[in-house]
């Protein structure tokens, strides 16, 4: 089954890729890999949720962070392609969580999008990460995640 088609049957919608926030691009495709900048959990234009990690915003809810993350990952990836179905494999998640201090759990809030790009991509889903706690993210982001993924 091929990613854009999974990604509908769980009921998830690739959004258009976000704009940029700053001065960079949102993808750049160097050879047969694309590596996306830093993803914020951008929802119809919108964060999904803002704040520290788990005060302000829950570990459930920076889950679903990263999960959308992902989701617009896919999409800054695709639009570099020339098509979501030119995605072969994720290979590497970097992930910051806005931590209260002494929060540890950033592989948890990580996990959201670890899992469900396993969901999407099955064994071409699975990679290398990093998930690192930090103090402050733009916009007051809960989480931001950057991507490098395989083309075919």
């Amino acid at each position: 089954m091929n990613l854009l088609a999974r990604i509908q049957d769980l009921g998830l919608i690739l959004p258009p890729p976000p704009k940029p926030v700053a001065a960079y691009v949102p993808a750049l495709q160097v050879g047969h890999l694309v590596h996306v900048s830093g993803q914020l959990p951008f929802s119809d234009g919108a964060l999904l949720f803002s704040g520290a990690v788990p005060n302000v915003v829950s570990i459930e809810q920076a889950q679903i962070a990263a999960r959308q993350c992902l989701l617009n990952g896919i999409a800054a990836a695709a639009q570099v392609a020339g098509g979501v179905e030119k995605i072969h494999r994720l290979v590497q998640i970097t992930g910051y969580v806005q931590c209260a201090q002494g929060f540890s759990q950033q592989p948890q809030v990580i996990n959201g999008a670890s899992e469900l790009a396993n969901e999407l991509m099955g064994n071409d889903g699975k990679h290398v990460r990093t998930a690192v706690g930090v103090s402050a993210l733009p916009l007051d982001a809960p989480v931001e995640i950057s991507f490098v993924f395989e083309l075919n």
